[in-house]
């Protein structure tokens, strides 16, 4: 990692570094301009990704992604380094406070969660998610059920102010309010001492929002392939709508914030 970092890149994984269509690797162009960033201008960057850590590891090993990130943001909310031994740790206590809020959460409001299990089995083909690795979560059949699911959930967890969750297309991971890619992406940013003025997000899928509503990042951006809500949220932040898909599109937002100035 950079010395005393000024700037911290932020992005998401699939859909925003990779295109998820073509499985291939990142554009060398996007990774030269990433270096060139952390050698010139003392950038650090990061991954923050829905994957859990082990899954953003393979991803970026799949993918071909160099130079490595200096963080990974894993599960939408788990800030993790690789320390001098090349393991990837906590960063910081917030893993540790993370880890508690949400047993904490998820012990509160078995309830809630049996009535989503009666929904789900009742009214649509998607399945609830609980495991050790994942406590609760939602697989829908497809987008358009998703977004049924969601305003369910909306509408039956208004009594429950510190329940949240993440969506990414057919996926849905239920997460304490508090802890998301935009907190864990300001908990960074805090850590490393690096201003929101200078700190640059990007995204492209709902999960993304947190943090590139302007506030954790002044410098947002999405790529073309952004869904609709995505690229409205940017575009309120007078963010960077990239014109190219993924991995392109974040080279062009680069050189939008970074080097045609």
């Amino acid at each position: 990692m950079t010395a005393s970092p000024k700037h911290l890149l932020c992005f998401d994984f699939d859909g925003t570094l990779v295109d998820t269509e073509i499985h291939g690797p990142v554009p060398p162009d996007l990774l030269e301009r990433i270096a060139t960033l952390k050698k010139q201008r003392g950038a650090t960057w990061t991954i923050n990704t829905g994957r859990s850590l082990f899954q953003a590891i393979a991803g970026i090993t799949d993918h071909v992604v160099h130079p490595y990130p200096d963080f990974v943001i894993a599960k939408e909310r788990e800030i993790y380094f690789q320390n001098q031994h090349n393991r990837w740790v906590d960063f910081g206590d917030w893993n540790q406070r993370c880890q508690r809020a949400h047993l904490k959460l998820f012990r509160a409001h078995k309830r809630f969660f049996n009535r989503v299990r009666n929904y789900l089995q009742l009214h649509t083909a998607a399945e609830f998610i609980e495991s050790e690795e994942e406590p609760a979560g939602i697989v829908a059949h497809d987008e358009p059920e998703m977004g049924r699911i969601c305003a369910f959930l909306d509408e039956h967890r208004k009594e429950l102010p510190e329940l949240s969750y993440e969506r990414n297309t057919i996926y849905l991971r239920f997460s304490h309010r508090d802890y998301n890619k935009g907190s864990a992406l300001a908990e960074l940013a805090r850590m490393l001492e690096i201003p929101a003025s200078h700190t640059f997000a990007a995204g492209d899928n709902h999960n993304d929002l947190s943090m590139l509503c302007g506030t954790n990042a002044k410098m947002v951006a999405c790529p073309s392939n952004a869904v609709p809500k995505v690229r409205e949220t940017v575009r309120a932040a007078s963010g960077f709508v990239a014109s190219a898909k993924a991995g392109e599109g974040m080279s062009q937002a680069l050189d939008h914030y970074f080097f045609n100035r």
